[in-house]
């Protein structure tokens, strides 16, 4: 199988590329950036070709590509690699616009290409686990939910609103409450968002609370801030909790981990599974097998409204309907 890489904006872009190259039948027929400084050293990290255009790439009739560049273009990348006939994992969020994200299923879907979107998470054993105990019946009927994804503001690109669409509230949203949505098999009906700028200089938001109502009536918060330090990971944490009616369940996706505390802060030494790795094993396996994604087009863009939601409804200072945000710039 021949796969392509499409932008190493996104920090994803190094472990989904090393997951890749660890798949037997794969070919990494190249990569292509638009920082070439960037694309050279990620193409000979890889042994692989670096393009000088993506489009020079994806004349390499690839099976698939992998499109992690900056929020704004992933319409553009993955649109182009779909008119190839290339399948598309696009990483998270699907787009910085609805019309983008629905802009991106639609093409796939007239080329009669696979399109994923990239959440890792829901190949998280801890999660995995979760959705399986509340399948069962363990905790009873979901009442409510809590989740949080903390970390600190990445810099660079997704402080510049152009490029990413927004702060900590489109980068942090979209992980957890696509989780919620996949154990509940329920769509948010009503956001309710406090956003503001606390935490950093950056003219950018950084926190965020959401209140969600979802339409089987359970309801959920999320903190999606950057509230971490500077000395703090990235990514921060994934955590969640099930309130059901006979019980709860509280899940930690970044729990299979050391803290390493050094002299310039804090490390995490992962010693658990892969989700990253998983992700894309189950794309290429998808692609491979000619079956439907795990996590479709849809589910970005379902995960993507609910962030739009929130920016507008801490904008206008009261709870916005999913089915208006249509109508919002």
């Amino acid at each position: 199988m021949k796969v392509g890489i499409i932008s190493f904006a996104h920090g994803h872009a190094y472990s989904y590329t090393e997951s890749l190259v660890k798949i037997k039948d794969v070919e990494l027929v190249g990569i292509f950036d638009e920082d070439q400084k960037r694309g050279t050293n990620a193409a000979e990290a890889y042994q692989t070709s670096f393009f000088q255009s993506y489009e020079e790439l994806l004349q390499q009739k690839l099976d698939a590509v992998v499109v992690t560049s900056e929020n704004a273009h992933h319409a553009e990348h993955a649109v182009a690699a779909a008119k190839s006939g290339a399948a598309v994992l696009c990483e998270k969020p699907l787009a910085h616009t609805i019309e983008d994200a629905k802009r991106i299923i639609q093409v796939c879907k007239e080329e009669g290409v696979m399109l994923q979107t990239a959440f890792p998470v829901r190949f998280n054993q801890v999660i995995k686990r979760t959705k399986q105990l509340i399948e069962q019946g363990e905790i009873g009927e979901i009442l409510a939910m809590k989740g949080t994804n903390r970390g600190k503001n990445p810099g660079g690109w997704f402080n510049d609103k152009e490029l990413s669409g927004g702060g900590a509230v489109i980068d942090h949203t979209v992980h957890v409450v696509d989780i919620m949505r996949w154990v509940t098999g329920s769509e948010v009906q009503e956001v309710f968002a406090e956003v503001d700028q606390l935490f950093t200089d950056t003219p950018v938001d950084d926190a965020g609370l959401l209140t969600m109502t979802f339409e089987n009536n359970v309801f959920a918060t999320l903190d999606c801030s950057w509230s971490r330090n500077e000395n703090f990971p990235i990514w921060g944490d994934v955590t969640i909790e099930f309130i059901g009616t006979n019980g709860t369940i509280s899940a930690d996706a970044q729990a299979q981990k050391l803290d390493v505390f050094q002299s310039n802060g804090l490390e995490y030494a992962y010693w658990g599974d892969d989700m990253d790795e998983a992700l894309v094993q189950d794309f290429i396996n998808s692609v491979k097998n000619k079956t439907d994604p795990s996590i479709s087009g849809t589910d970005g863009l379902r995960a993507l409204e609910v962030a739009i939601s929130a920016y507008q409804s801490a904008q206008e200072k009261q709870p916005v309907s999913n089915s208006s945000i249509s109508t919002f710039k």
